[in-house]
């Protein structure tokens, strides 16, 4: 067992979640088995040109980092991060079906009352529709329907914020990935860097993989001062092995700990300029989360190789969870984006149109790689750091 599966395992978590995936497997997969978020018929409006899309994500465990940073330097703004990291581990998702609203949204939140006070359930609230009157902006309509909030300290040691998306839109208009074919070219865009609609250089971290991040990158003494942020369960040597403090500079703009918060970028005004002017084209979108440059292998299909030959640059933060860790280079390709958080599959003049258009909101993107004819369903990525082969 490598070392990173091997801690992922001991701190009780699964990088590709495979027991969800066993425990799901006799489900109905929707209308499109392969599309990226499940499909249902129009149930609500009963008309068979329209669907139904429900999606259901979080910000995962980096409510923790959110609250360790909040208690170190008492900064509210981390808490309006985690609501935008729940809203666009939704939105970003349900882009890759071609559906962008409008939107529906639902809170879900979990907290131990003793330790999170009002005022934090308050910053997330706010923040979250703080965070759809911006997207509004860009033409993505999200209207908050409300949610829950409960007091379940029993449950959450800390608190864990998660949202549920729906909307109903054309099937015409759908993104299946059933067009998905060699000869197509992968177009990637950087989850890194400044976009025209963000207020800050953002790292690239998203909301996947924070458990290992947090735990490889920060100082042992987190664990002894905030007992609350881990498991009591968990052998002592898989907690907080860094060697970093919270507030430490790096080399981008940002300290550690808004390094690991940086909130996860949507791509939504992105995409909606590229399935106005180019959906025809539009042959798959994968959000590259839970499952990092390998996510695209659950989405082919049929058999065909996907190759990742020219990956945009991997930006300082992931360099650095890669030192702290001493992770295989093919494992942190599997688990974090690396980088690149969404990738578009088309043919090669339509990608060169969408690195334009997703240059103009200022994120960098690229023809990262090409699919071809294989006997099984496979990605390569061929890095810097070597070549790696995920089935």
């Amino acid at each position: 067992m490598n070392i990173l599966n091997d801690r992922y395992s001991q701190r009780g978590v699964s990088a590709q979640k495979e027991d969800v995936h066993k425990a799901v497997a006799q489900l109905d997969k929707g209308l499109y088995p392969n599309a990226f978020c499940k499909v249902y018929p129009d149930y609500w409006g009963n008309d068979p040109e329209y669907c139904n899309l429900m999606h259901a994500d979080g910000a995962g465990t980096k409510s923790i980092l959110a609250y360790l940073y909040w208690k170190e330097t008492g900064d509210m703004s981390v808490w309006q991060g985690i609501a935008i990291d729940s809203i666009v581990m939704n939105i970003d998702d349900m882009l890759c079906v071609g559906a962008t609203g409008p939107f529906t949204y639902s809170s879900t939140i979990g907290r131990n009352k003793h330790l999170i006070p009002g005022e934090v359930i308050s910053a997330i609230i706010n923040g979250t529709q703080a965070y759809f009157d911006k997207l509004s902006e860009f033409g993505i309509d999200v209207r908050f329907m409300g949610g829950e909030t409960a007091d379940v300290g029993d449950v959450v040691r800390t608190v864990i914020v998660d949202g549920t998306m729906a909307c109903r839109m054309r099937r015409d208009k759908l993104v299946t990935t059933e067009k998905m074919k060699p000869g197509d070219v992968v177009v990637s865009l950087a989850s890194y860097g400044q976009a025209t609609y963000e207020t800050e250089y953002n790292s690239g971290m998203g909301s996947n993989g924070l458990t290992s991040a947090r735990h490889e990158m920060l100082h042992k003494k987190y664990g002894t001062q905030y007992p609350e942020s881990v498991d009591p369960n968990l052998p002592e040597d898989v907690v907080y092995n860094g060697k970093y403090d919270l507030t430490d500079a790096t080399s981008t703009p940002l300290n550690i700990g808004k390094m690991i918060l940086s909130p996860t970028r949507t791509y939504s005004p992105v995409i909606l300029k590229v399935l106005g002017q180019h959906f025809d084209k539009i042959h798959g979108i994968i959000h590259c989360s839970g499952g990092g440059q390998s996510k695209c292998l659950h989405y082919l299909p049929s058999a065909m190789r996907v190759v990742k030959n020219n990956l945009l640059p991997v930006p300082p933060l992931f360099k650095m969870i890669q030192e702290s860790a001493g992770t295989e280079w093919r494992e942190m390709y599997q688990v974090f984006n690396m980088g690149q958080r969404l990738e578009i599959f088309t043919d090669e003049t339509t990608a060169r149109e969408i690195v334009n258009i997703s240059e103009s909101f200022g994120i960098q993107a690229q023809i990262s790689g090409y699919v071809e004819i294989s006997a099984t369903k496979e990605v390569v990525v061929q890095s810097e750091y070597g070549s790696f082969l995920y089935k």
